[in-house]
């Protein structure tokens, strides 16, 4: 732990998919448990992107940060970066390698009470989270997450847990670990609830446990739909509502669960409209699609989002949330930004997305939401994050922005005032923050967020959280669940 530096792996680089490892493990074997990911975490749903040399930088950078001050508050280095001064230390040495992009003094990274903004200033709604239901293609996933044995032997000593991905590690991590208030959990469509890791049964069951240990409502869980699937997706949608009350609908429309097609679009009147139309019957009215992040494990064409400016209209009545907001891919955006930018139009969909709402007024219906997107282009280039963000709260507003963090597999950052004189971009005030963080998402989905800003006599999750301080663990564990390459 005294050695900042890390110990590089001497096997031949490996094929992308062979060559995926689990960003804890990776973490735990050099002992760099970061309190931002120093490199692109994936979910599964996209190839992660290998670490660059800025990222290393920082990675470098960082922990000889921290350990220094870690020696001077007399800890370890990994206590040191488990503190709100470690993030503070992240944000200083991210200000150094990328430029001026994140607010944050000097008397931050040496005591805890000098943090600039304090969580009682925000209600934080998390509108994407995800866990694995117990049993669930445990030898599948097992034998996926072992694969870093090939090119590191290291990593036989410690066997990879399902619980991990389980219920309860989920509430650890999302409402002990971090200063989340409310969270929607979400899933991925499958054909049959056999071969799905989280059916939208055990979603509501999750929601059901965790509101009524806690006596509050806590959890909002999502319903799965695919319209290629016709009538029976209809009988679906409709057992769905009825038995397990779900509160909004996830689809992907770059995934068909039809033998011989690749997709489908949010705007196909014969394919699509009817679920939409039945969705407006049962009275649900937000639909949340998977667009962008296109590299994996869909189909590229169909994450593309413009299918939503017709079925946004079609539809004045339903709320159109795109999950990671059209933002294609990390590898499409890059050579913009490396460029500084000489134009809005130039990163691919997400532009798209902000001319079409300027173009179609009746799109006050399309919410984007941040997941995966937000965490990997601020830890990867923050000039194209706050590039963006700008972008879209230019175009949808400061109040149609919706914060996600794709969690259990994966702050504060400021409007660079370059994009501001560039392209007119606002600054990031903290109400424009406190909007995006939790007030828009209470706003669609029908909750009070001020029921919810001050602890709950009766919360469970509150109770928790006071004995999990007291047991001497106040601190999150930086674990990153997801995948990087090697």
């Amino acid at each position: 732990m005294s050695n900042p530096k890390t110990t590089p792996f001497t096997s031949p680089k490996p094929e992308v998919r062979a060559g995926w490892i689990r960003k804890c493990d990776l973490d735990d074997f050099l002992g760099r448990n970061l309190p931002v990911p120093n490199q692109v975490v994936s979910n599964e749903e996209y190839y992660p992107l290998p670490q660059t040399q800025k990222q290393r930088a920082v990675e470098v950078h960082l922990l000889d940060l921290a350990e220094r001050n870690a020696r001077r508050l007399g800890m370890s280095r990994r206590q040191f970066l488990r503190t709100s001064c470690g993030m503070a230390a992240a944000f200083a040495v991210m200000n150094k390698v990328y430029g001026n992009y994140f607010s944050v003094e000097g008397a931050e990274l040496l005591e805890p009470a000098a943090t600039a903004e304090n969580k009682t200033d925000y209600f934080i709604f998390d509108v994407q989270n995800h866990h694995v239901a117990a049993g669930r293609h445990e030898p599948g996933l097992l034998d996926f997450r072992r694969m870093g044995r090939r090119w590191n032997p290291e990593l036989s000593k410690s066997d990879p847990k399902m619980e991990d991905l389980y219920l309860e590690n989920y509430i650890k991590e999302v409402f002990l670990d971090s200063e989340t208030d409310m969270a929607v959990i979400s899933g991925i469509p499958s054909l049959t609830d056999d071969t799905n890791i989280l059916p939208s049964d055990k979603m509501a069951k999750t929601r059901s446990w965790v509101n009524q240990l806690t006596g509050s409502r806590r959890v909002i869980s999502h319903g799965l739909m695919s319209p290629d699937l016709g009538t029976r997706n209809l009988e679906s949608m409709q057992v769905q509502s009825e038995k397990l009350k779900i509160e909004a609908w996830k689809g992907y429309t770059g995934q068909s669960l039809t033998p011989g097609k690749v997709g489908w679009w949010l705007d196909d009147e014969k394919e699509a409209y009817p679920a939409l139309e039945y969705s407006r019957r049962l009275k649900i009215k937000n639909i949340c699609i998977h667009k962008g992040l296109a590299l994996g494990a869909f189909d590229e064409e169909h994450c593309n989002p413009r299918d939503v400016v017709k079925a946004s209209k079609d539809f004045p009545d339903l709320n159109f949330l795109l999950y990671h907001s059209g933002f294609k891919s990390l590898q499409d955006a890059l050579p913009a930004a490396e460029s500084s930018f000489q134009k809005t139009s130039d990163v691919p969909w997400v532009s798209d997305l902000c001319e079409w709402r300027k173009k179609h007024p009746h799109m006050t219906n399309v919410y984007m939401e941040l997941g995966s997107t937000f965490g990997m282009m601020v830890i990867t280039h923050p000039l194209l994050c706050a590039h963006v963000l700008g972008m879209i709260i230019d175009a949808f507003g400061a109040d149609h922005v919706l914060w996600g963090t794709d969690s259990i597999w994966w702050g504060s950052p400021q409007m660079p005032e370059s994009l501001m004189k560039q392209f007119g971009y606002k600054p990031l005030t903290t109400d424009i923050k406190r909007q995006i963080f939790g007030l828009n998402a209470a706003r669609v989905y029908g909750v009070d967020p001020k029921a919810r800003r001050n602890p709950v006599p009766h919360d469970y999750i509150d109770k928790l959280k006071d004995l999990y301080k007291q047991a001497g663990k106040p601190t999150p564990s930086n674990t990153q669940y997801g995948w990087v390459t090697a």
